[in-house]
């Protein structure tokens, strides 16, 4: 005689085998993750309502549990078990390609300090849901030394360290023009602690003296450079070259650059040089060489397309053009990418509690 399993046993069977997960998708079990935001709740169950079981870092290995939509149930390395936005969260790779970033960062000359206006994240990506892993006091500094423009869309983990590190504007086509969606201008800093990232560029003002930056008449100034000083009584002033744009998201770095130099006579900056209607590139390089003049040099790309490299020198408060040479940018192998971006979100302030409660409730409704 053949005996059937009841369906109650079979169900209890498939239940208790390696790897399922009762309401998952994909569950892992016991995949490491880190933490991607400066700090993150880990919720005791996916409810609006739920209590806070830990506080957890970034940086901090976590396992994943379970699997629900894009929510994750992890454990900490103490042994607590909560949910968390898996957006928050970076993979192992993930987080190799952010500490790849830093290092590759220590190695770029800075465009200029900047402070931020405002309290200001730093995001592990050039996308406004991407984790945001510190916040920037307003006045506090940093180090600019990239930009990118991004169309907005979906938000997409990086998946290549192209996706995270800087992108020369020369890639994007001369007539690039932001989409429908909108696009947004994001700047890599290098923050105080020697990390790198990404942060909206528009909160961002360049740290150049206000008598100076004063001239700007609108236009954002996108890099500044010292090129040397004069005495005046018993203070220093730098002489200054500076890089600026009059509009926003366009394919290139900047419009216009100018040389100010301070006259100790009339104890005031006064204009040595100024050159409008350019399409120029970073970066920018300044040299001084031992025993002569400083020299700066910018790449620009002519009405034809071509790219030129202009040197100029600086001495005795004067600027002159000391050689302008034909230059071909590297060829990339691959079409210039414009990270899709998602439609404009207010993020998150501190540990992102708000935002997944909201998004767990729209469960419910």
């Amino acid at each position: 005689m053949v005996r059937t399993l009841s369906p109650i046993i079979i169900a209890v069977a498939v239940l208790a085998l390696p790897g399922c997960r009762t309401g998952g998708d994909g569950a892992s079990g016991g995949d490491p993750v880190y933490v991607g935001s400066h700090e993150l709740a880990l919720l005791a169950e996916l409810s609006p309502e739920a209590d806070v079981v830990a506080r957890v870092h970034h940086g901090d290995k976590l396992r994943v549990v379970e699997r629900r939509r894009r929510f994750v149930k992890v454990r900490t390395e103490d042994g607590a078990e909560g949910w968390a936005d898996g957006h928050a969260l970076l993979s192992g790779e993930q987080m190799s390609r952010l500490r790849r970033l830093a290092r590759h960062v220590e190695g770029l000359s800075s465009h200029g300090a900047a402070t931020a206006f405002d309290t200001l994240n730093v995001h592990t990506g050039p996308h406004r849901q991407a984790p945001s892993f510190f916040q920037l006091r307003e006045g506090e500094r940093v180090e600019v030394v990239a930009y990118r423009l991004e169309a907005r869309g979906p938000y997409r983990p990086a998946s290549a360290d192209r996706d995270l590190f800087p992108r020369p504007a020369w890639l994007l086509p001369a007539d690039w023009v932001p989409p429908p969606e909108g696009a947004d201008e994001w700047a890599l800093v290098r923050i105080p602690d020697g990390r790198a990232g990404w942060v909206l560029a528009r909160m961002l003002v360049m740290a150049i003296p206000d008598e100076v930056a004063q001239y700007a008449e609108g236009h954002r100034i996108t890099s500044y450079f010292a090129l040397g000083s004069a005495r005046d009584g018993g203070q220093e002033r730098h002489h200054w070259l500076w890089t600026t744009r009059a509009a926003p998201l366009k394919p290139y770095d900047y419009d216009s650059f100018r040389v100010f130099v301070w006259n100790p006579r009339r104890r005031r900056y006064e204009t040595a040089h100024i050159e409008r209607n350019l399409t120029g590139f970073f970066p920018v390089e300044v040299r001084a060489p031992d025993g002569g003049p400083v020299r700066f040099t910018l790449t620009v790309r002519d009405r034809d397309g071509r790219f030129w490299r202009r040197t100029y020198t600086f001495a005795g408060y004067r600027v002159r053009l000391l050689e302008r040479m034909p230059w071909d940018p590297p060829a990339d192998e691959q079409a210039p990418l414009i990270v899709e971006q998602s439609p404009e979100h207010p993020q998150d302030s501190g540990d992102g509690l708000p935002g997944l409660r909201r998004r767990i409730r729209s469960w419910f409704e």
